[in-house]
Formats: structure tokens, C-alpha cells, sequence
């Protein structure tokens, strides 16, 4: 049995209150450390939800609020910290290239990039550290990633409590939908990356 099997037998025996804080914080780490498997653990608390155990609004409230506070404190850690601190690290889960290509985008679609940040799976935090580090708006910043959020997370609280009631079926099926959601991303990034860099060899044609 994984850490994380382990993690939610233990949840799923704790009181309703800290359940939901625990929802909250692992949704929260998931967003300062990518490889924590914070969705699998949201849709969790939507089986939760559809068992009776929990309420929907407050599994909703809660991964919101972490995933929400995640972002924010990436921003902030990236508006303190500034551009040479990460690039000159090139740290494994905050790479260079990553930030860079991130600020890339920054430069040319600024705020999209945020309310689209839960939606671009392996640089969500660079997107956030990329904001703090070319001092977008804060305010502004908090609403998109608001937006953002509380989008991804209704659309997968709502799956795992439409999928049913067998948590190994609910894991199963959600699992296989994130993969396959991760790498039509992947395939629609390299499409826009193939087309970019045609665009360019074309311009530079006399």
C-alpha cells in the first residue's frame, strides 16, 4: 500500500472538522510542492461527499482556500525573492528553463496565464513564481488564481462524486481522466511550440 493509500485510510476515519483542514493543506502543499498528489486527495474528499461522510460546499471551500493560498505564497515568495535568485538555482521542481518559459508567456498574455494556471499541468508553480517575479498586480493576480481554482476544483470534486461510491473505481476512473487530460495538454503545447517555431524560420526568410 502507497504513502498516499496510507494517508487517506487515516483521513477517511478522522472527525469531519479535520478532514476538511486536512483537505485544505493538501491542497495548499500540492501548489508549493507539485509532486504531492493534492487532486487525488481532493477527489477523495468528493467519494467523501457522495457517501455521506462530508459536505459538498465545504470540501469545495477548503481545497479552494489551500489551493488559493499555495499560489499566492509561490507569488509572493517569487515577488520577494526576484528572477536571478531561481534562475541562477535552477531548482529540480522550479527549473530555469521552466521560469523562463514562463516569463516567455508572461510577456505576451500576462494575466490569461493565471486564471488558466490549474489547467497547465507541470508549471503551475513557475506560472506562479513567474507572476511574482514580473510584479503582476497582487490583487489582481488573487482573483484570477480564485478563478482558476475554484474552477479545477468544482470540476473534480463534482467527478469523483458523480463517479460513485467505490473509492478504488472513483481513483481508477480519475486517474485515467487526468492522464489522459495531462497529455492532450502536452500534445497542445508541442502542436503551438512546432507552430511557433515555424512562424519564426518563416519570418527570417528573406
Amino acid at each position: 500500500m502507497s504513502y498516499v493509500d496510507l494517508f487517506l485510510n487515516y483521513l477517511h476515519s478522522l472527525p469531519d472538522g479535520i478532514i476538511y483542514l486536512l483537505l485544505g493543506v493538501s491542497a495548499f502543499v500540492e501548489n508549493v510542492f507539485p509532486p504531492i498528489p493534492g487532486d487525488t486527495i481532493t477527489v477523495f474528499g468528493a467519494f467523501l461527499v457522495g457517501i455521506g461522510k462530508l459536505d459538498f460546499f465545504w470540501v469545495f471551500l477548503s481545497t479552494t482556500i489551500g489551493s488559493l493560498a499555495g499560489f499566492m505564497c509561490l507569488f509572493c515568495i517569487g515577488r520577494y525573492l526576484g528572477r536571478t535568485f531561481f534562475i541562477n538555482r535552477d531548482y529540480r521542481f522550479f527549473k530555469a528553463k521552466d521560469i523562463l518559459r514562463a516569463e516567455e508567456w508572461f510577456g505576451r498574455h500576462g494575466y490569461i496565464l493565471i486564471a488558466l494556471n490549474r489547467f497547465l499541468p507541470g508549471v503551475r508553480s513557475a506560472i506562479s513564481l513567474a507572476g511574482g517575479i514580473t510584479r503582476l498586480k497582487s490583487l489582481r493576480v488573487m482573483l484570477f488564481a480564485l478563478l482558476s481554482c475554484g474552477t479545477w476544483n468544482m470540476i473534480w470534486i463534482l467527478l469523483g462524486y458523480v463517479l460513485g461510491t467505490h473509492w478504488e473505481i472513483v481513483r481508477s476512473r480519475t486517474s485515467d481522466i487526468m492522464m489522459k487530460y495531462n497529455i492532450g495538454v502536452f500534445i497542445l503545447f508541442g502542436i503551438v511550440i512546432i507552430l511557433f517555431i515555424l512562424k519564426r524560420k518563416y519570418r527570417k526568410r528573406p
